[in-house]
């Protein structure tokens, strides 16, 4: 008999993954100074909310994530799709790991349309850019735990809402999630991290990453790369993608720089 039910450890592990995840990229210091997107000193002169605010603000929007998972997981009960999927989990069998990369794909299109669809709008709408997103614009240098800083009603629209919604479309078990919203909470990390590490292995598989991502919160890239957290789809689609160059700057360091030009040509008259 297991100590933690799959719905406890669904709940609590990917908010331990967040602090011990962005913990160890905080710890690595002057160390990685050579990869870094912005010089250090730009956390505390260029963003407009102090440490100890985005600490609290990302305990908020936990809190308000698990109370909401444990009202899905107690209006979704044992259902039997989801008791197969913890079956096949301990089975191992091919077709077993064939149905969870289904529903791991199934839930990284619903929460990637999801994030896509209300990030933009709340960039388009004046009212809710100023009142609610323009809190995560808040980080003009982006650093690994404010990932998940953003105003309690994005918070809950956009990351709580938006994963419950995938969960539910994908038909996976509360085992299975544990694994899934782990990964979705490593991938936002790193995205926000402000590290270009060698050998990164979320750099080498997706075009949606650390760069990309720092692009959106530059001015000239605001209007631009609402993907998020997986795939770059929806910018390619919707005319949104810009494309960057990695550059070295003279002081050290990398930086991202926004090729407006290129993107000015493929995206058309939207830009």
């Amino acid at each position: 008999m297991a100590f933690f039910s799959d719905e406890a450890l669904a709940i609590v592990v990917p908010i331990l993954v967040y602090w011990v995840y962005s913990g160890m990229y905080m710890a690595l210091g002057q160390s990685m100074d050579k990869y870094r997107l912005h010089p250090r000193k730009e956390e505390d002169s260029k963003n407009l909310v102090s440490k100890r605010d985005v600490v609290m603000g990302v305990l908020l929007q936990q809190l308000v994530q698990a109370a909401v998972a444990a009202v899905v997981f107690a209006l979704t009960g044992d259902s039997s799709s989801s008791s197969t999927t913890a079956q096949d989990m301990r089975g191992g069998s091919p077709s077993s790991f064939l149905k969870l990369a289904r529903q791991f794909a199934v839930a990284m299109a619903v929460l990637d349309g999801w994030q896509y669809a209300w990030h933009r709008y709340m960039h388009l709408n004046r009212f809710l850019y100023r009142h609610v997103h323009s809190w995560h614009h808040r980080l003009v240098v982006p650093y690994a735990f404010g990932a998940q800083y953003n105003h309690p009603a994005e918070g809950l629209l956009l990351d709580t809402l938006g994963g419950a919604l995938a969960f539910l479309a994908s038909g996976m078990s509360p085992r299975a999630s544990i694994f899934f919203f782990s990964l979705c909470t490593v991938k936002g990390v790193d995205d926000h991290c402000g590290l270009w590490l060698p050998g990164n292995v979320f750099h080498l598989c997706f075009w949606n990453n650390t760069a990309y991502h720092d692009v959106h919160h530059q001015l000239r890239g605001s209007r631009f790369n609402f993907s998020q957290p997986f795939f770059v789809t929806w910018d390619k689609v919707f005319g949104t993608h810009m494309p960057y160059v990695l550059e070295e700057r003279p002081a050290g360091g990398l930086q991202a720089r926004p090729l407006m030009a290129r993107a000015a040509r493929s995206n058309g008259h939207e830009n």
